[in-house]
C-alpha cells in the first residue's frame, strides 16, 4: 500500500507530490496518463511563468523543469502513460497502462490533480459547415508549440480566455493573420496583460458581447465566417454582421475541470466550480482524498496552482503521518463553516472551513461576476462584518485572493458566511 498517490503529473500533481515528501512521507507515487511529466506546461513556451514562486520570469517548460528536478532528488515514483480508469471511496485506485496491463493500487491517501479540458465546438452549438480548420486553442497551442504544425494562416478566434489570447500572439509570430478575437461577453475572460500583450501590441481587434454565427466551408475547410454583435438575451442584432475569410477558427469558450474520476467516486461536486468541494486544506467530501489545481477551480496563474497543491501535498502527509484512516476515525467532529456566495460573487474555494483546523490563516479564492471598479469584499456573519477588502478593481478573468485569519475566524458564531462584492 502507498502512503500517497498522486493522480495526474502536471503543476499540481508534482507540487503536491513535493510538498508531501517535504512533510515526511516516503512512500509516494505519481500517475501521469502522458508521456511525459508537466501536463499543459510543455506546450506554454511564452514566458510569465514563475513571478510568484521563484521570483523569476520562466516559460512553462522550464517551469515544470523545476519541479521535475527537485523530485528527481526524493524517491517519488513515477507511472507514466499510465491510464486512472477509477477510484474507490476505500482510495483504491484502478489503472491500466500498455507496459503493465491493468492493476489495482491502494493508497492511504490520494491527491487528485488531473487538471482540466477545453470546451469544444459541440458544447456550444455554433451554426453551419462542420469543415476542416476548427480547433480548440490548447489543441492548436500543441500541433504548433510541440508537434510543429502550422494550424492556419488566417484566423478567428471565438473566445477571449487567456489560451486564446495567447495563441493570437503565437499566430502571429509564426506569419499568420489573426483577423479578429470575438467575446461573447461585454468583457475579455483573460489577464489584463494578456490583453495588452497579446491583442493590442499586435493590433488584434477585440469583439465584446459579438459571437459567431455562421461557419461556411469551401472544399471541405473553412472559407469564412460570419460574426455578428448581440443585444438582449444575447441574440444577434440583425444587420451587424462582420464577414471574414479565414481559413481558421479557435475556440477558447471556457475550460472545464476533469472531474469525471471525482465523481464516480462519490466524492461531492461543487456546480459552480465543476470542482469537488473542498475543506481549508484541500481534503474532499472523501476522507483522505484531496485535491486542487485545475480540477477544482480554473486557475490564471500556475503560480497559485503551485500553492494550493502544496498545502494540499502537506495535508495529505499530515493525514497518513496521524495515523491515516484509523487516526481520522480517532478524531472527533469539527464544527464548519461554510462559505456562501453574496451578491456579484461566483464561487468560492474552499467552500468550508474547519476552524479548529486553522493554524495561522485561510487562503479563500474567488471569482467575481461582473466588472468592479473601486469595491470592497466582504465577509460576513449575519449582519455581522469579520472582514473587508477594498479592490481597486476586479474582473471575472482574474482570480482574486483574501485571506481570513485565525482571529477573524474565532469571531464567527453561525455555521455560515457570505461572501460579497460591493462597490465602493
Amino acid at each position: 500500500m502507498q502512503d500517497l498517490i498522486v493522480i495526474g503529473g502536471g503543476p499540481a500533481g508534482l507540487a503536491a507530490a513535493y510538498a508531501a515528501y517535504r512533510k515526511g512521507l516516503r512512500d509516494i507515487l505519481i500517475v501521469e496518463r502522458d508521456r511525459e511529466l508537466g501536463g499543459i506546461l510543455n506546450q506554454c513556451i511564452h514566458n510569465g511563468f514563475g513571478l510568484h514562486r521563484f521570483k523569476e520570469e520562466l516559460t512553462g517548460p522550464e517551469y515544470a523543469d523545476r519541479f521535475i528536478r527537485m523530485l528527481s532528488d526524493t524517491n517519488v515514483h513515477v507511472m507514466l502513460d499510465t491510464m486512472v480508469l477509477g477510484i474507490t471511496q476505500g482510495r483504491e485506485v484502478r489503472v491500466i497502462s500498455a507496459a503493465r496491463g491493468y492493476e489495482t493500487l491502494s493508497a492511504k491517501s490520494i491527491v487528485l490533480a488531473m487538471g482540466c479540458r477545453e470546451r469544444t465546438r459541440g458544447a456550444i452549438a455554433i451554426p453551419g459547415d462542420r469543415p476542416a480548420g476548427i480547433f480548440t486553442a490548447g489543441t492548436a497551442q500543441r500541433y504548433l508549440n510541440m508537434e510543429g504544425y502550422m494550424v492556419g494562416r488566417r484566423v478567428v478566434i471565438l473566445g477571449s480566455g487567456d489560451i486564446g489570447l495567447i495563441m493570437a500572439r503565437r499566430m502571429t509570430l509564426e506569419g499568420a493573420k489573426v483577423l479578429a478575437c470575438v467575446e461573447l461577453m461585454p468583457y475579455s475572460g483573460g489577464l489584463m496583460r494578456n490583453i495588452v500583450q497579446c491583442l493590442q501590441d499586435w493590433d488584434i481587434p477585440l469583439y465584446l458581447s459579438h459571437t459567431i454565427t455562421n461557419i461556411v466551408a469551401t472544399e471541405g475547410r473553412v472559407s469564412h465566417v460570419t460574426v455578428q454583435k448581440l443585444g438582449e438575451n444575447n441574440a444577434p442584432l440583425a444587420g451587424s454582421e462582420i464577414e471574414f475569410d479565414c481559413d481558421t477558427v479557435l475556440l477558447s469558450v471556457g475550460l472545464i475541470p476533469e472531474n469525471e474520476l471525482t465523481r464516480d467516486a462519490g466524492i461531492r461536486i461543487d456546480p459552480r466550480t465543476n470542482g469537488a468541494i473542498v475543506y481549508e486544506n484541500m481534503e474532499t467530501s472523501a476522507p483522505g482524498v484531496f485535491a486542487c489545481g485545475n480540477v477544482v477551480h480554473v486557475h490564471d496563474l500556475v503560480d497559485y496552482v503551485s500553492a494550493e497543491s502544496e498545502r494540499a501535498g502537506a495535508a495529505a502527509a499530515q493525514y497518513v503521518l496521524a495515523g491515516g484512516p484509523e487516526g481520522a476515525a480517532d478524531q472527533p467532529e469539527r464544527a464548519t463553516v461554510e462559505l456562501v456566495n453574496g451578491d456579484g460573487i461566483g464561487y468560492t474555494v474552499p467552500q468550508k472551513i474547519r476552524v479548529e483546523n486553522v493554524a495561522k490563516a485561510a487562503d479563500l479564492f474567488f471569482r467575481v461576476r461582473r466588472l468592479y471598479g473601486e469595491s470592497v469584499v466582504e465577509v460576513t456573519d449575519g449582519d455581522a462584518v469579520i472582514a473587508a477588502y477594498r479592490r481597486s478593481q476586479m474582473a471575472p478573468g482574474e482570480m482574486e485572493h483574501i485571506l481570513l485569519t485565525k482571529a477573524q475566524l474565532d469571531r464567527i458564531t453561525g455555521n455560515t458566511v457570505t461572501v460579497t462584492a460591493k462597490e465602493a
